[in-house]
């Protein structure tokens, strides 16, 4: 889609803080993180949401959200994550094409999601995103 920044990152027209990808998925930091280690999961091709993306890749998406979850979980020293999707306007969902956001928790982290925002600078987010990768198997 022409005027999707996330079609525009999966071309590689925009830059990104990639750290995984797959035949159908991309995956890299989110550029206004809840906390360090905030990834988004995004399908490369253009759906506006999960009802419009095509449902044989279901299973292709769990996995790679498994891969990734435990790369993020262990490069974080989380606990667990949250696999959140906002889906349409009145679910808060901002860009229109399908993306998960996977924030990683910690106990007593005080995150109220999509409330709290760590600002990082661009050597920071470079330094979780190579954490994350050596993580990622």
């Amino acid at each position: 889609m022409v005027d999707c920044i996330f079609c525009k990152i999966i071309e590689g027209t925009i830059p990104a803080k990639r750290i995984a990808e797959s035949t159908n998925f991309i995956a890299f930091l989110d550029i206004s993180p809840t906390v360090a280690g905030h990834t988004l999961l995004v399908p490369k091709k253009h759906s506006t949401n999960l009802l419009d993306m095509h449902e044989a890749l279901g299973n292709e998406f769990l996995e790679f959200a498994q891969r990734v979850g435990t790369g993020v979980v262990a490069a974080m020293k989380a606990e667990g994550f949250n696999l959140v999707l906002n889906n349409g306007p009145a679910a808060g969902q901002a860009v229109f094409h399908t993306h998960f956001h996977l924030i990683p928790r910690k106990s007593h982290d005080d995150v109220r999601l999509f409330e709290t925002h760590t600002a990082l600078t661009p050597e920071q987010l470079e330094a979780v995103r190579q954490e994350i990768i050596r993580h990622i198997t």
